[in-house]
Parts: C-alpha cells; structure tokens; sequence
C-alpha cells in the first residue's frame, strides 16, 4: 500500500482518508447484503431505520466539530488535548439532547419506531446516538495530528467486528442482532481509536509545539461552518424527499442507490479537502500552493473515476437489480458529472474555513441547498429522476463559475519567491 500512495504528506493523507471512506462504504453494503439473507424485512426495515435515526441524530448532534478539529488540532500544541475533549463533552450533551427529543416525538412523526419507547431500549438509543457522534470526532482529531492512516485501520475495525458480531448474532437467533452488532463494533472502535489517539498521538503531537497559543474566537468559527453544513446536510436530505413526493417510492429508491453510487466521488473531494486543511494550518503562507497541488492531480482522479462511472453506470446499478439500472442510469452518470464541479466547490468551502471566511462557508452552502432544491423542484416533474441529477449538475456548475471568474476574492495569492543574492566577490581598493 505505501508503494501504491504518494509519498507528498498533502496528497498521501488525502488518499488513505478517501480509501477508508472507501472501504467502508464497501464493507457497509456487505454488512447489509448479509443482513437481508440472516433476518426477515421486517426486521430488517426496523433496525435498518433505527440505526439511520441514530446517525442522523448523531450528525446533527456532534455540531460538525469533526471539520472543526480538522481545522484547529494541527496547530493546537499544547492545548490538544483539552481541546479534543471539550468537543467530545459537547458533542455528547448535544446529541443526548437531540436523540430525547427524537424519542419524545417517536409517536407523532416515527410511530413504527415505538420499540424504542421502552426504557432500557430508549437509553440504548441514546447512548448509541452520543457514542456515534464520538466515532467521527475521533476521525476528525486523527486527521488533524497527522495519522489518518489510523482513521482507515479503526475503520476497518469497526466494519469487520460488525460483520462477525452479525454472524454469531444471527447464529443465536438475536432479534436485536443487527443493533448489538452495531454498538459492540462502536464500542470496539472508541476504544481502540481513543487509546492510541490520547496515549501516543496526542501527546506527540503537543510536544511539538509546548508554547503554542489557543486558538482564538473558536466559538464563533464552530457556529458559522455548522450552519453552513446545515444547509449541505439539508441538500442531501430533502432532494430525496422531493423525488419521493413527485415521482413516488418507487422511484425514490431508484434515487437512493444511484445517488450512494453517484457520491463516493463527492468523499474524494471531502477527504482531499480536508489533508489540505491540516497541511496548511501547519504553514498558512502556502494555502494557495496546496490549493493548486491539490485540484489539479484531484481533478486528475475525478475524470478518470467520472469517465469510469459513465461506462459503467448500467452495470454499477445492475447490481441491485435489473429495474435499478434501467432507471437509475442517466441519473447516475449525471451524478458522475456533478463531481467534477463539486471539487471545485468543496475545495474552495475548505480555503475559505481555513483563512476564516465564514460568511463564504456559509454562503456557498446556502446558494447550493437553494440552487438545488428549486432546480429539483422545476426539473423532477419534466424529466423524472434525470432531473435530480441534472439539478446536482447545474447548481455547482453555476457556482464553480463563479468561483472561477471571481478566484481573485477568495484564493490567496502565492508569496512572491525570496530574491536570490549573488556572492559577488570581494575587490579590494
């Protein structure tokens, strides 16, 4: 694998970040393929619900301070530690308060969810919900000191000690087995991640800068990128719930597997983004070097995956069945071509949040959920699910445009190269 990787730190850190996200997307759909084969769909369908309800919560809950540890743990020093903490206790507080607050409206908005009413169960689920919020903190604080090759490993944990708890769980007949395996893995996961991160990581990481300072105005930074996550999060959210509105269930699962396809190019630009973040927190002087590194040999990447996913489309969703490829397939390759703009988006939102331009990370997910839901509003009744992915391609075109024409307003210049000084020889008088 390290013969395969680059060996540039920004480029090589952004490739083992996109591979566990990778792998565990892979490995997550293996986790669900054996899960429809050992437990009947209604069973299924409950934990299936459960454990998205817990994720969504969790999202919601861990006020996106993944990104924000991303950000600040790579020039945090000395105050590492009790930083990553303190987004831990907040994460935990929020997500706890969300997930009660879901539970209390189980049997006005979920009622089929009503087994989670139950006390023992209930506090399951909200321990679940904190404990997942903490699952990506963790990815996020192992990114910023440098060790995102432990975020895949601790990913690759978590998926197979899923997938053998399943087994035996199934084996015993455990009707609660797909959530037992779940926690267990998560717990397996804390543990192994929180022990090398807080006994060897961290402290390694403060000892390279003891007398660093605190960063400041760290409230006000956290409020602003969640609220710009808000508006993508909700971009993700509801463009399927207007296809289910507008073209029905059907369709809508046609909409769902094609866009879990369509999106894992949209993960290389996240996890690029985010090796750019901390390799330039560790000298700001070259964001625009690392800028420029970065999208080029991404969009490099991009083409060539988008160019594959076009090809290969009908067969990618042929998987799922011979009805999903036959709907799904220009959908899907619209999607393909969506990644391409959206690296250019992604990127800028992380420039942006790295020279503290909140108004710009707000604004640019604010004018895509706009973008985005009005075209799919308008496209979906004429041209059905293509119009979901036309929506997608359209809004971040529209944006990558004028990120481009108007670079000169976001994009720090390169400092000028230091002049050379020539050794003239000495000439005495």
């Amino acid at each position: 694998l390290s013969a395969v990787l680059p060996r540039e730190p920004l480029l090589r850190n952004g490739h083992l970040l996109a591979l566990s996200s990778l792998v565990n997307a892979v490995l997550g759909a293996v986790f669900w393929v054996l899960a429809t084969r050992w437990y009947d769909d209604r069973t299924v369908g409950l934990n299936y619900a459960t454990v998205s309800a817990a994720t969504l919560l969790s999202t919601i809950g861990q006020l996106n301070l993944a990104d924000f540890l991303v950000r600040f743990v790579p020039a945090a020093g000395r105050h590492t530690r009790s930083l990553i903490l303190t987004c831990y206790a907040v994460s935990i507080a929020c997500s706890v308060l969300v997930s009660v607050g879901f539970l209390l409206l189980v049997p006005v908005v979920t009622p089929g969810l009503g087994f989670l009413l139950s006390p023992l169960t209930g506090l399951f689920f909200v321990a679940y919900t904190a404990a997942y919020a903490i699952f990506a903190l963790q990815d996020g604080a192992l990114t910023g000191v440098r060790h995102p090759g432990w975020v895949a490993a601790e990913n690759v944990v978590f998926a197979a000690v899923k997938i053998l708890l399943l087994a035996a769980a199934a084996a015993l007949t455990l009707f609660t087995g797909i959530l037992v395996s779940w926690a267990g893995a998560l717990i397996v996961a804390l543990l192994v991640a929180n022990v090398l991160l807080m006994r060897h990581a961290v402290p390694r990481h403060e000892s390279r800068a003891p007398r660093a300072a605190r960063p400041p105005r760290m409230v006000g930074y956290a409020t602003a990128d969640y609220a710009g996550s808000l508006f993508r999060m909700a971009a993700y959210s509801l463009v399927p719930l207007l296809v289910l509105n507008t073209l029905g269930p059907e369709q809508s699962a046609y909409y769902s597997l094609a866009w879990i396809v369509g999106y894992v190019p949209y993960l290389l630009a996240t996890n690029m983004g985010s090796s750019l973040i901390v390799e330039a927190a560790d000298d700001p002087r070259r964001l625009a070097e690392h800028f420029s590194r970065v999208l080029r040999h991404s969009a490099l990447l991009m083409a060539a995956g988008t160019v594959l996913i076009v090809l290969v489309a009908p067969r990618l969703l042929a998987f799922f069945g011979p009805e999903y490829a036959r709907h799904g397939t220009t959908l899907l390759r619209l999607l393909a071509l969506s990644a391409l703009p959206n690296l250019l988006v992604s990127l800028a939102v992380d420039v942006a949040r790295m020279r503290r331009r909140l108004r710009m990370v707000v604004g640019l997910q604010l004018a895509l959920c706009v973008l985005v839901l009005v075209l799919a509003r308008v496209l979906l009744p004429a041209l059905g699910l293509a119009g979901g992915g036309l929506a997608w391609l359209l809004a971040l075109t529209v944006l990558a445009l004028h990120l481009v024409i108007r670079r000169s307003r976001w994009l720090p210049r390169r400092p000028a190269p230091a002049p050379r000084t020539e050794n003239v020889p000495h000439q005495e008088k």
